[in-house]
């Protein structure tokens, strides 16, 4: 048994489920927004808070994974979008890619757009862009948990794999 492998699939089963309440609260957000005639602002800003949510959580969990399996995250300045590449590659004899690169590559914008909620005030936000990413969040999040619980069973068998010996 490899208990760093099974601490590391409970971790991620449990950020699968804070992942989606970000989810869900950027949809209900958004939609009130939408349908919003005063205060609008402030479900645009909510949208946008849950957007920045959900990707520093999955970038948690990718950095958490990163220390936990290898010699931890890149480094430099460029290390937020270098640990999603890292992500989506194979490490021979340690793991498979955890993401695909067309996960990666929505993911992107997403990293990106925490960039921006991170470093401006609320009232400088495009809600264009984030209506756009609230819209692809859905799609997103079914692809990115399918390929969580890919990874989650790779790190269930490779820990059984010592038992059958």
């Amino acid at each position: 048994m490899i208990p760093g492998h099974l601490l590391l699939a409970q971790r991620i089963r449990d950020e699968i489920v804070e992942l989606e309440r970000s989810v869900h609260r950027v949809g209900r957000a958004w939609e009130a927004a939408k349908k919003a005639q005063d205060d609008q602002d402030m479900f645009i800003d909510s949208a946008a808070l849950n957007l920045h949510g959900f990707y520093a959580g999955l970038e948690r969990l990718l950095e958490f994974t990163a220390y936990q399996l290898e010699d931890g995250p890149p480094k430099g300045p460029a290390w937020h979008k270098d640990l999603l590449r890292q992500m989506s590659t194979a490490v021979p004899g340690i793991r498979p890619p955890m993401l695909t690169p067309a996960t990666v590559e929505t993911l992107d914008e997403f990293r990106r757009f925490r960039h921006v909620v991170h470093h401006i005030y609320a009232e400088h936000l495009d809600p264009e862009r984030i209506g756009k990413l609230a819209q692809q969040l859905s799609a997103l999040w079914g692809k990115l948990k399918a390929e969580l619980e890919t990874f989650v069973a790779f790190l269930e068998n490779v820990s059984r794999a010592d038992d059958m010996m």
